[in-house]
């Protein structure tokens, strides 16, 4: 039996919060991201009475600001300063309506056949095959417009990528990107003012209110209540944005529990609420990411780097061998953290800029794994992550490879910036450092992907949710985020979140 409630759904703000309150629902989700959303959307369009949790507040493009290090500190956890132990990789999560897809780069790249193959095959996996998931992914892009990135964007930066591509005979294309009049701005990574990026905030979430879900923003889920073996609802409080300051209680009943809170904070969320849904010892662990190295070519005519689509073109050339190449921007504050130099050879390395590109290569790094637990206090996850060494060689190969499209693509000077590389590099003689012996130590390492940490797996001993996001070990339990992930994606990971999630919307509907 569903709740009722009356009128059409609302949005929630931090100033609307007055005391401590209580909500019912069918179905209570936490978190707006891709995953989150799209759950929600789609389980009230179902006619579900739902509730969407957010910890983060909504911004408006008024509010978006050019300023790399300054959206970060409003916009990221921890100010985007969050990184590992053991290998130390930066790592950043947005804390805002729409979670990731308000900041990222709007990529939305389907994995090839081979990796859902061996999904099913090493993690005994059900209709979790490409096939069985098409019709989720078709349904998504639809509903988002989802289409290769248009020629008039592309910019210098995402041509000359192509050109070198292309001479060197390697497969490259336009990426797909849930965006709808893009402007080629370059404003992805600090929030696109011209609002042509179909980020949750202005897409899905509208959706989900309009077929009646309330959306709870300021809001941060601190437990997740059962009662036996069934979860009953959450619990958690107001906190204000930027700051975190706790305010009122905030407490919702609902039938069914949806986490898609992301991949380091939906396991701290478990462990906070008594280790649940842990039978198998799984919650926390196989944290993965996708390691990234890049390189940045100068090229003796102007690249405007500033105009064009931020990641609008890519290559899949070497997906089987572990790495995928794209263009990369984000703004010079934050791309200057790459570059080499002090004094005067800093400046000059930014003052090429105008005449520069980035490229980057995400690489899968299966071999490299951690873990996420549970701070004494608080919600911030310790991280803790390891880079294997069988992961260094392939690390190797795409720096090498995107120096290789550089030249081809007319660069006079590359700045690899890899400890103990040459500060810049000038023909193809200069490669033969890639070709040698490298250590891990020698890469900048970073990452936004990340999953593994609630694995599915089709033995509930050994994965912590069924291939439908259903938790083995909590009835009404589920978990949508890309936690889930059993291992890498390959590719960049928002689009399959969101068709899995668009998968698990109808199993919870019929539960």
């Amino acid at each position: 039996m569903s709740v009722s409630w009356e009128g059409e759904g609302e949005v929630r703000v931090f100033a609307e919060y007055q005391r401590d309150f209580s909500e019912e629902a069918d179905v209570a989700v936490v978190g707006s991201g891709p995953a989150g959303a799209v759950v929600a959307y789609e389980l009230a369009a179902a006619g579900k009475k739902v509730v969407l949790l957010e910890e983060g507040p909504p911004v408006v493009p008024e509010e978006f600001v050019l300023d790399g290090s300054l959206s970060m500190t409003r916009l990221m956890r921890e100010a985007g300063l969050r990184t590992t132990s053991g290998t130390i990789m930066p790592t950043m999560q947005a804390i805002c309506l729409g979670g990731g897809s308000l900041v990222n780069s709007a990529m939305c790249v389907r994995p090839m056949d081979f990796v859902f193959d061996d999904w099913c095959t090493n993690y005994e996996l059900e209709a979790t095959s490409l096939a069985d998931l098409t019709p989720h992914f078709d349904a998504v892009a639809e509903f988002l417009g989802i289409a290769p990135t248009p020629e008039e964007v592309w910019g210098p930066r995402n041509e000359l990528f192509a050109r070198g591509c292309e001479a060197l005979g390697y497969s490259s294309e336009p990426v797909e990107r849930n965006v709808r009049g893009c402007v080629g701005s370059g404003e992805c990574f600090t929030g696109c003012r011209a609002r042509a990026k179909r980020s949750m905030d202005v897409s899905y979430v509208p959706a989900a209110i309009r077929a009646g879900a309330r959306v709870l923003t300021s809001v941060q889920v601190q437990r997740i209540r059962t009662e036996g073996r069934r979860a009953v609802g959450l619990e958690g409080q107001v906190v204000e944005p930027f700051t975190g300051k706790p305010g009122h209680r905030v407490r919702v009943d609902a039938r069914q529990v949806v986490l898609a809170a992301g991949c380091m904070a939906t396991p701290v969320l478990l462990q906070k609420s008594g280790n649940l849904a842990n039978g198998s010892g799984q919650v926390g662990e196989n944290l993965q990411f996708h390691p990234g190295v890049a390189v940045m070519g100068i090229f003796s005519e102007p690249t405007h780097p500033r105009f064009g689509a931020t990641q609008g073109y890519q290559s899949l050339q070497f997906l089987r061998d572990g790495f995928k190449m794209e263009v990369l921007w984000a703004p010079p504050g934050v791309t200057a953290v790459r570059l080499p130099g002090m004094g005067l050879d800093f400046k000059r390395h930014i003052a090429s800029m105008t005449h520069a590109a980035v490229w980057d290569a995400i690489v899968s790094g299966k071999h490299s794994k951690g873990r996420v637990r549970a701070r004494w206090r608080g919600l911030d996850p310790s991280l803790s992550y390891r880079f294997d060494s069988r992961d260094v060689p392939i690390l190797q190969h795409a720096a090498l490879e995107l120096c290789k499209v550089f030249l081809a693509a007319g660069a006079h000077t590359l700045v690899p910036g890899l400890h103990g590389v040459a500060e810049e590099l000038h023909g193809e003689e200069d490669l033969e450092v890639f070709r040698g012996e490298m250590k891990a130590g020698q890469f900048p390492l970073a990452s936004t992907h990340a999953f593994c940490t609630t694995r599915m797996h089709g033995d509930p001993r050994r994965g912590v949710v069924d291939p439908l996001g259903r938790c083995h070990d909590v009835d009404g339990l589920w978990i949508v985020d890309t936690g889930i992930f059993p291992r890498s994606s390959a590719v960049n990971p928002m689009f399959t979140a969101m068709a899995l999630s668009h998968r698990a919307a109808g199993a919870v509907a019929a539960a």
